[in-house]
């Protein structure tokens, strides 16, 4: 008997009609003789309006609270679906993630699990329950407070429920058909990939791309959990997600992700003496900032200027903790740029092709793209446009690399 973990985001069960499908279609999944295991996430934009709603009470809600509070959208979730699947006569259980073993650290907002224990889930399937579980959240093994994992953490539940019961197959349901080779609202001759590599996937995500949260991935590759991207509203095949294969190397770019999500901040005339780069950094990871992509410029007369981009709704943060730091170390201040956008090339072929990079920044000098910084790894190369530029850098880079439905990919000049 095979187990199947299912996911369904907010838009798959956005409204009563769409959780019935959903209920429909597990049941089905169930009846083929599977063991299933569902996690959902909250209806529709429930989650935005518990924070706006935090907001109107309070301007810095306690994160402990906001926790408490942004988890109850999960649990009306799985609630409604475990009545569903009874009406359908399939027995079905629903457990927090608390219930369900999701152990994670103290970290309020973006906990990260440190554990599984499934033991209460693993019962259920073998009393013959279709068995709900509310993703986003966990229990901290610390403060046993409760916790939620951040933006896209339902995906992550799943992938890491999925490799505690040694599932054979976890399948995230979104409303669109896969991954594709860029996002179909600005690319219209976008493709979807059948087949993509967990290090494409990591690259595609952490770049931008909404289909599937970085964590999620991460666990997929450590524990080798294969993973389905696919449409809750059809029954086609969408996007694998596994280990690198021959086959892959045949496609030297996978696609085109973006991300207009972030900021680019600037600490000016910073003295360019050893130590004071890891002060700075090291204060923001202290408060839990997270850093993406970081420049340094050429020295001159002793100080320099340091850009990263971050989160943009971490630059208040960032500033209340770098405004003191500059004053001590004698830097000029901080400046803050809300425009702007990522645009990212990703594909395993690309670490044997040369040119990658120059056939790139020559698609996006033709399309009269000013690039302010660049990034790259092995499978990707990252710049940072204006923002009013991304959609135009996506369809330059995707048309450049014969993406899509517009033409095959081909050999980097």
């Amino acid at each position: 008997m095979a187990i199947v973990v299912q996911k369904y985001g907010g838009t798959s069960v956005g409204d009563v009609d769409r959780m019935k499908r959903v209920a429909d279609r597990v049941a089905r999944t169930h009846r083929a003789g599977n063991q299933v295991v569902v996690v959902v996430s909250a209806m529709g934009k429930t989650t935005d309006g518990l924070v706006t709603m935090a907001q109107r009470i309070s301007e810095r809600p306690p994160e402990r609270e906001l926790d408490i509070l942004l988890t109850s959208g999960e649990r009306i979730s799985m609630s409604l679906l475990a009545m569903a699947l009874h009406d359908r006569e399939v027995p079905a259980k629903s457990f927090t993630g608390s219930q369900a073993g999701i152990i994670t650290d103290a970290v309020h907002g973006r906990a990260r699990i440190v554990d599984i224990t499934p033991g209460r889930v693993q019962d259920a399937l073998d009393q013959g329950n279709v068995v709900i579980v509310a993703g986003f959240q966990g229990v901290s093994q610390d403060t046993k407070d409760i916790t939620t994992l951040g933006r896209g953490g339902s995906d992550t539940t799943a992938v890491a429920l999925a490799a505690a019961l040694k599932a054979d197959v976890c399948e995230i349901y979104t409303d669109v058909d896969g991954v594709f080779t860029a996002d179909p609202r600005i690319v219209t001759t976008a493709e979807k990939i059948s087949y993509v590599s967990y290090e494409e996937m990591l690259e595609m995500a952490a770049q931008g791309a909404k289909v599937l949260q970085v964590r999620s991935v991460e666990f997929g590759r450590n524990h080798n959990v294969r993973i389905h991207v696919r449409s809750s509203f059809s029954f086609s095949d969408g996007t694998w997600v596994g280990p690198e294969e021959d086959s892959v190397e045949d496609a030297i770019i996978s696609g085109v992700a973006h991300d207009t999500s972030e900021a680019k901040l600037t600490i000016q005339q910073v003295p360019d003496r050893p130590g004071v780069a890891s002060r700075l950094f090291s204060a923001l990871a202290d408060d839990n900032i997270n850093i993406d992509m970081i420049v340094q410029n050429v020295s001159a007369d002793g100080r320099t200027d340091i850009s990263f981009t971050l989160p943009r709704g971490d630059c208040d943060k960032a500033r209340a903790v770098l405004d003191p730091l500059c004053h001590e170390i004698g830097a000029v201040g901080v400046r803050v740029d809300n425009d702007i956008g990522k645009v990212s090339l990703v594909g395993a072929g690309m670490k044997t092709h040369p040119g990658v990079a120059a056939k790139m920044f020559g698609a996006l000098s033709a399309a009269g793209v000013n690039i302010e910084m660049i990034s790259t790894s092995t499978i990707r190369v990252s710049v940072v446009v204006a923002g009013d530029q991304v959609e135009t850098a996506v369809q330059a880079v995707h048309a450049a690399f014969g993406l899509g439905a517009d033409g095959l990919p081909e050999v980097a000049e």
